[in-house]
């Protein structure tokens, strides 16, 4: 799974089908520092998670509002898709729609009638990392795909930001 830092004292957001099964979470950073994690707080209707690391010269990533996004928008999806090979992966597309339910894609484990559907790839390792716009503003936290070979299909789905702040 992925995950992106909030806060400068090493809040991260993620998902929580992320790490809600987790005896032990490990964050790897971009710069290859590792750090043992802990779960502060979890939603499984919103499918949100919150794990902090102690670490110095954490550098936040900027949260937007994402009620001014609108269907065309370019974005940025990053994440870890498919495991460790492909780690800091970013991929583009445009926001595709807006208000998405998928109650029926997630089986009953997420709540959420408000997705931002975009066409950037997001596969599985993807989950809980932060879908970006043009001006480096977290929009969305990657989370689903609409498959039906459990493969990327240009059909994903990003948690609007709204939704996860606190």
């Amino acid at each position: 799974g992925t995950g992106f830092i909030i806060d400068k004292s090493g809040y991260i957001l993620t998902n929580n089908h992320v790490v809600e099964d987790a005896d032990k979470i490990k964050v790897k950073l971009k710069d290859e520092r590792e750090f043992e994690a802990k779960v502060i707080g979890a939603d499984p209707l919103t499918d949100v998670a919150v794990v902090k690391i102690s670490a110095p010269r954490l550098t936040p990533a900027a949260l937007g509002n994402s009620e001014n996004t609108r269907i065309g928008d370019w974005v940025l999806a990053i994440g870890n898709p498919l495991g460790e090979e492909f780690t800091f992966t970013v991929t583009s597309g445009i926001i595709s729609g807006k208000g998405r339910s998928l109650r029926s894609l997630q089986r009953g484990r997420s709540a959420i009638g408000d997705f931002i559907q975009t066409d950037a790839s997001i596969n599985p390792g993807n989950s809980g990392g932060p879908l970006v716009n043009l001006k480096g503003e977290v929009i969305g936290i990657n989370t689903a795909i609409a498959s039906e070979n459990g493969g990327f299909q240009g059909i994903g789905f990003a948690i609007p930001s709204n939704q996860a702040k606190f």
